[in-house]
């Protein structure tokens, strides 16, 4: 399955909610094909976000401030989310 439109709609919806410096979204999906999880057509993607919209706060805190800014995406079309989330000024 083609994840562009996927990928575009998370990069709008990252982008609005945080405005980053750094945003990479990978699609890894190829990588699970037939996994059981992976049956359900949503994809496995990696992001990488940096924003001062997560300064002061946790690592959780900013994981689930990036599932609430992709709302019903996690729901049907992002079967597996690995995020790393930072403030500008944090080394990679």
């Amino acid at each position: 399955m083609d994840n562009s439109e996927r990928i575009e709609r998370m990069h709008a919806l990252l982008n609005d909610a945080f405005q980053p410096s750094t945003l990479e979204i990978v699609d890894d999906s190829h990588k699970h094909a037939g996994h059981e999880g992976a049956k359900g057509g949503g994809g496995h993607f990696n992001v990488t976000i940096y924003s001062a919209a997560f300064e002061g706060k946790t690592p959780i805190q900013r994981h689930r401030m990036v599932y609430d800014a992709l709302g019903d995406m996690m729901k049907s079309d992002i079967h597996a989310l690995s995020i790393v989330a930072k403030v500008p000024e944090q080394d990679s």
